[in-house]
């Protein structure tokens, strides 16, 4: 069967067409990405991706929310669109609907996706296991977590909010940008700095021990300078956003008692070349007795373009109505 599969983050809303057959996705179809800033409601959208499609729409789909996925009126973390479910299939004209968290679905697909699609950041170069616990992390607007737990039953995808823990510094500099943070927040959380709009506030910190002017770069351009090291003061903060993503990727391994770490979203494939020379891993495995477990776990990269689609036909599948 055919399905529409959405993926709506803080930013971005993504649809493509999902071919189903024997409870797995054997085909993603193009993708159609609209910013969510552009378009009114999540039907607006749709009714733009029909258009693009220039056919009529599958009566079934999967869609991934930035969001708790289980509630009755559903608001998007960092996106303005609310979604409200027993609504939402009739005014899209469906006859089956799943709503799954964002990174829920990206869980999914990870359990769903071959060795080609990993590229290894640190620890053993083995497989991802086959039974316990994968965490499953990626920074973007926000910063996503869940869970993959696997077993001889197959796999079970959990959404967390592991993103909202708090931030806890490490050193002086950490120090001085918690400072910083505090405050505009009345409360610090790792997204405020594992997140796309964390690295400004990490180059002014720098900035500032420094003493040099903050420039005034929106978030995008310093992010362009970083990634493409033509800035010094934005390579140090890319360095340091590794840092603290390291730290953050360790933490939730510990408390998830994982057994593999998964790096995924479209900002975490941006920093493929980054991560591993950077201090990602120093920071990852400095738990304290627990340093030995943590050099021996594997993490990865989802080398895959769209995890989120693809995870969110993936759920359907495993979890389709009736």
């Amino acid at each position: 069967m055919d399905i529409v599969a959405v993926d709506l983050g803080g930013t971005h809303a993504r649809f493509a067409v999902a071919e189903l057959a024997g409870g797995r996705v054997v085909r993603l179809g193009p993708e159609t990405v609209l910013k969510a800033a552009e378009h009114a409601s999540l039907v607006t959208a749709w009714e733009h991706f029909q258009a693009v499609a220039g056919a009529p729409l599958p009566r079934a789909a999967a869609i991934a929310v930035a969001a708790p996925a289980d509630a009755e009126t559903i608001k998007l973390t960092n996106n303005p669109w609310i979604i409200r479910p027993a609504e939402i299939r009739a005014r899209l004209g469906l006859d089956e609907l799943v709503l799954v968290n964002d990174f829920a679905a990206v869980a999914q697909a990870v359990g769903a996706l071959g060795p080609d699609h990993f590229r290894p950041l640190c620890g053993p170069d083995v497989p991802l296991p086959d039974e316990g616990v994968v965490s499953v992390l990626g920074p973007g607007t926000g910063l996503g977590v869940a869970m993959l737990l696997r077993g001889r039953d197959g796999d079970r995808a959990l959404a967390t909010e592991g993103g909202h823990m708090d931030f806890a510094p490490l050193d002086a500099v950490e120090d001085a940008l918690l400072a910083r943070l505090r405050a505009r927040h009345r409360r610090v959380s790792v997204e405020r700095i594992c997140a796309g709009p964390g690295l400004p506030d990490i180059h002014a910190v720098l900035a500032a021990i420094e003493r040099r002017p903050v420039a005034a770069l929106d978030d995008k351009q310093l992010w362009t300078q970083a990634l493409a090291g033509t800035d010094s003061l934005a390579v140090a903060a890319l360095d340091r956003f590794c840092m603290s993503l390291g730290a953050v990727a360790g933490d939730l391994a510990l408390a998830h008692g994982a057994q593999a770490v998964v790096i995924a979203g479209g900002l975490g494939l941006r920093l493929a070349d980054h991560l591993p020379r950077s201090g990602f891993r120093d920071r990852f495995v400095a738990k304290g007795r627990f340093e030995s477990r943590m050099a021996a776990l594997p993490v990865r990269l989802v080398t895959h373009p769209q995890p989120g689609l693809l995870g969110a036909a993936a759920y359907f599948a495993a979890h389709r109505p009736g």
